[in-house]
């Protein structure tokens, strides 16, 4: 009875605390993160991820669940993220083979003297993995920034930022792929980044726009009033005339909801989350939602990405679209952290209306969540070096391709493509080698025959064209498919480049 008394005091006391909190600073920690894509997990093995600076890892259990972990091992504090997931539902750590199950517990350490002794470590709770709530929603797995008992409770009080029309039964929706990709620039750049439409015309040039026809005067109202909790939302005056309604809804921590209504009814959504991941970088998360109007017309989507294509596809072709605000992005960043102590409003000069979306956002930052995220200890915020090189921000292999597993498969398959590809152009050309060596041998065997001379030239067969045609063929093709696997591990671009 005292325990039940108690969970419940404890859970009375979490209701009263997040009543309270729109009145006080952002608590970042009390929030719903999402981290992944669920069907991009590889399940067979654990993932490290980070989260507000922490290093944490993933891994799903036997009966499916996915759990969350602080990525070290009680006993050496080695990473559980180099571990296994054994046959039996439990997290190995491969360095002296202990074993926890999906609440953290310790369930097996091998080198105890016996059983008795085993259990009696284990039921030590310094033997248990730092735990923190997950849960997966439409398609992702998020993650509750706390560990312990209390961070139980707290994050049944609040539901992840979700797209509510996916869970809407009356609308007929298209849900477009998700994509992820870890950024080379802060979640606050990421977050001003989306609220500057401005931008898109001028930046993704050729996709989304013309940056000399479509640059244009337009103004913006703010249509939900600054708060702590819910954000603020700002709607845009349409520049197109197929657009009766446009509006930017910024929910924290993570989540800026883009929504344009055309005048036929139709509703494109831009559900786009950035995940504080560790300082200068942030974790991507987005896709398209299409909301057919009452007589069953799909709206038209985002530029190329609106069209079907295999999720795979889509992700490469990501590159085109992320890679053009990138390095914008990046050094814009590194330009500020090196004004030290200079308040953002103060280091910009924004005369027009498009801003207004964007000095709300700072203000929302200043004001109502203390300025900066409170990364983890150890995690010290070195944000003014940038990066020289500017090439190795392209790299797309080790913020995406290693982390999706429905890319690595068709990596594997295009590599096994173009591999055939070559083989049938070698194929084709000792074939072809073969048709004229055996002419010649035949017009040679009638000359003979004949008693004439040998023929010193002579035009090739058919069957020889036709071979090498095919070795040629097959050789572009797989060319082509090597080039093309490219884009799976970087992609290049400069804006002086894009006509």
């Amino acid at each position: 009875m005292n325990t039940k008394t108690n969970l419940q005091g404890d859970m009375d006391k979490a209701i009263e605390q997040f009543n309270q909190q729109d009145e006080e600073i952002f608590q970042w920690t009390k929030q719903w993160y999402p981290v992944a894509v669920v069907n991009f997990l590889d399940p067979s093995r654990p993932h490290a991820i980070q989260l507000l600076g922490r290093d944490l890892v993933l891994w799903r259990d036997s009966f499916g669940k996915w759990s969350c972990f602080e990525d070290f091992c009680p006993h050496r504090l080695a990473p559980l993220s180099e571990g296994r997931v054994e046959s039996d539902g439990t997290l190995l750590c491969a360095y002296h083979a202990w074993r926890f199950d999906s609440q953290g517990n310790c369930v097996s350490i091998p080198q105890s003297k016996d059983q008795q002794t085993s259990s009696v470590n284990c039921s030590n709770p310094r033997s248990c993995a730092v735990s923190y709530p997950t849960q997966e929603r439409q398609g992702l797995l998020w993650v509750w920034a706390e560990s312990g008992q209390q961070a139980q409770f707290e994050s049944q009080l609040r539901t992840p930022r979700i797209v509510p029309e996916l869970e809407d039964e009356s609308l007929q929706v298209v849900h477009m792929f998700w994509n992820i990709r870890d950024l080379a620039y802060g979640w606050d750049f990421f977050m001003e980044n989306v609220a500057d439409p401005a931008h898109v015309p001028v930046s993704h040039h050729g996709i989304v726009g013309d940056r000399y026809k479509d640059a244009n005067y337009y103004d913006m109202h703010c249509i939900k009033d600054i708060s702590t909790q819910e954000g603020f939302a700002f709607e845009i005056t349409p520049t197109a005339p197929t657009i009766q309604q446009a509006f930017h809804d910024f929910q924290p921590p993570c989540h800026m909801r883009i929504v344009s209504t055309s005048v036929d009814g139709g509703k494109l959504i831009l559900a786009l989350y950035a995940t504080p991941t560790r300082p200068g970088w942030c974790r991507h998360i987005g896709c398209q939602v299409l909301v057919k109007n009452d007589s069953g017309k799909t709206p038209k989507g985002l530029g190329i990405f609106g069209l079907p294509m295999p999720t795979w596809l889509g992700h490469v072709l990501s590159s085109l679209f992320l890679h053009q605000d990138l390095v914008f992005l990046h050094y814009q960043q590194k330009i500020l952290a090196k004004r030290q102590n200079s308040r953002w409003l103060d280091t910009v000069y924004t005369p027009n209306p498009q801003d207004k979306m964007v000095i709300t956002f700072r203000q929302w930052l200043e004001k109502k969540a203390g300025g900066s995220i409170p990364w983890a200890n150890g995690h010290e915020s070195n944000l003014s070096c940038a990066e020289l090189d500017k090439q190795k921000l392209f790299d797309v292999w080790t913020t995406h391709t290693q982390h999706c597993s429905v890319c690595q498969d068709a990596l594997k398959n295009i590599q096994r493509l173009y591999v055939l590809a070559y083989g049938l152009a070698v194929i084709c050309l000792c074939v072809g080698v073969i048709v004229d060596a055996r002419a010649i041998a035949v017009k040679a065997a009638l000359a003979s025959v004949n008693q004439m001379p040998i023929p010193l030239l002579a035009f090739p067969p058919i069957g020889f064209w036709w071979a090498l045609a095919g070795a040629t063929l097959f050789a572009v093709i797989g060319y082509l498919l090597n080039k093309f696997s490219r884009l799976f591990y970087v992609y290049e671009f400069e804006h002086a480049h894009n006509d």
